[in-house]
Formats: C-alpha cells, sequence, structure tokens
C-alpha cells in the first residue's frame, strides 16, 4: 500500500503537467505511449507468446494510428496534409490486418479470429477510449476539462478500496474480484460526487470557470463512478480467462497501464458525452 501512495505522489503530478500545463501535442504523445504498452498487456494477456511477438507490432502501429486521426482531426489541422492522409493511412493498416489473417492462415503463428479480435481491440477499441482525453484537451479552455474523467476514474477507485477495506461485508462481483465490496462501491460513488462538486468549486474559484452547475458535477459522479466500475470489472474478466494477476508490472504497486487505466476506458468517452450534452462548466 505505501508503495501504491508513493507512486501515487510522484505520478499523478507528472500525469498533471502533461495534461494541463504542456502543449496538447504532449498529450497526444502520452497517449501514444499509453497505448503501444496497453496494446502489449492485452495481446500478452489472451495470446500465446508466440502469437504476441508476431502482432504485437501491427496492434501498436493500429493503436499510434487511431490516437493520431483523432488529433489531426481536429478543427485546426483543416486542410492539412496531415489531416488528409491519416484517415486513408488508418483505412490502408486495416486492410493489411485483415489481409495477413489471411495470407498468415495454416501457420503455427497465424491471426486466428481470436487474435484478430485481440489486436482489433488493443489497437483500436482501447485507444479510441483513451482518445477522448485527447479530444477534451483539444476543446477551448481544455487543460481543465480533461482531468474530470480522470478526477472521476482514480477517485472513485481509491474511495472504494479504502471504503472497503474500512467496512466492507457484502462481495459486488465475488468471482471477478474477490476484494471489491458493495459498501466499497457505494463510498466509490458518495465520494465521487464529493470529489467532483469539489473539482468544480476549484474550477470556479482558481480557474474562471464562471458558469458552474453542481448538479450536473453530482451526476458526472454518480455516472462516473458506476463507468469506473464496470471498466475495471470487464477488464478483471478478461484478466481471469487468461489467468494473470496483473497486466504488467510497470506501475509499482498498481500493476501495468491496463491494470491502472482500466477504469478511464469507460470514464473517459462517457465525460465527453456529458460535457457535450450537460457541462458542467463553461469559462
Amino acid at each position: 500500500m505505501k508503495q501504491r501512495i508513493l507512486v501515487a505522489v510522484v505520478g499523478v503530478p507528472a500525469l498533471l503537467a502533461v495534461l494541463c500545463a504542456a502543449p496538447d501535442w504532449a498529450t497526444l504523445a502520452l497517449l501514444m505511449g499509453l497505448c503501444i504498452i496497453a496494446s502489449h498487456e492485452l495481446l500478452a494477456a489472451v495470446l500465446p507468446p508466440e502469437k504476441t511477438r508476431r502482432w504485437w507490432g501491427l496492434a501498436a502501429t493500429l493503436a499510434v494510428f487511431v490516437v493520431a486521426n483523432v488529433y489531426f482531426s481536429h478543427e485546426r489541422f483543416a486542410g492539412t496534409a496531415a489531416a488528409e492522409l491519416m484517415p486513408w493511412l488508418l483505412a490502408a493498416l486495416v486492410v493489411v490486418l485483415f489481409l495477413c489473417m489471411v495470407l498468415e492462415y495454416g501457420k503455427k503463428e497465424e491471426m486466428d479470429f481470436t487474435a484478430l479480435c485481440a489486436i482489433l481491440v488493443a489497437g483500436a477499441a482501447i485507444p479510441l477510449a483513451l482518445s477522448c482525453l485527447l479530444r477534451l484537451r483539444l476543446l477551448n479552455y481544455g487543460g481543465g476539462l480533461v482531468l474530470m474523467p480522470l478526477v472521476a476514474a482514480f477517485m472513485s477507485d481509491s474511495a472504494a478500496l479504502f471504503t472497503g477495506m474500512a467496512c466492507g461485508k457484502h462481495k459486488l462481483a465475488p468471482i471477478v474480484s474477490p476484494k471489491k465490496t458493495v459498501e466499497g462501491a457505494v463510498g466509490g460513488v458518495v465520494c465521487n460526487i464529493v470529489f467532483l462538486c469539489l473539482y468544480t468549486l476549484l474550477l470556479n474559484k482558481c480557474f474562471g470557470f464562471t458558469q458552474v452547475n453542481y448538479f450536473y458535477a453530482a451526476i458526472y459522479g454518480v455516472l462516473g463512478a458506476v463507468a469506473s466500475i464496470v471498466g475495471d470489472l470487464t477488464l478483471s474478466v478478461v484478466k481471469r480467462q487468461g489467468g494473470i494477476k496483473d497486466y504488467g508490472n510497470l506501475i509499482p504497486g498498481h500493476g501495468g497501464i491496463l491494470d491502472r487505466f482500466d477504469s478511464t476506458m469507460l470514464v473517459a468517452p462517457l465525460t465527453e458525452l456529458l460535457i457535450l450534452l450537460i457541462p458542467f462548466a463553461v469559462k
């Protein structure tokens, strides 16, 4: 637990610096790096080692192209060569993916249907989900908005963990995640509402967001906590099916990238949708 807290103390400020203070291309680079690592973690969890070595490069390349396509689709790149070429390059890579499935059929390291699905999830679904952070960063005053899904995901996880340790009695999903409790989930929801309202207050008082809605922030808190739990449990199912405890050991005390950002993968798209429909803060 001490190691987990120490990593958070060091890692969270670094993450904040990249997402909020650095130029938006730093968020692009960060997400590309996270997706490259996450693609290897997922393939290693569900595929034999020889197939992971064979197809990880393709999954990682697809992930990079997906994130880059999101970045260059922003309106400020309209008419540029990158904006016009990126969708074609991404489409060509998808064609290569399916062509590899045909050409490698019958070989020891063939891309069977399981491998194809794993590559598409690792190279497309996960990057698309995490790219919602990039789209938020590219909005006006995105430096403040991009933190909302991370606050919702990380605070909900932490609150659920400590609440469950303190008073958890009823198992939430014992087969999938034995340590998660109903009490922890309720604590995560309640604390998430409080944290997101405080975050909204911070944006209002310190960062010039003059139009804020605490009721909407509370809605973000409830839905964000639920999405966080579902995202965590979903990737826990994959771990159970793969017979592994963690996706990796890159982050001491936390595991791999997928272990740390599993909940964010659902919270980020949900937060982007909510911000578009019911913005909680406007500057």
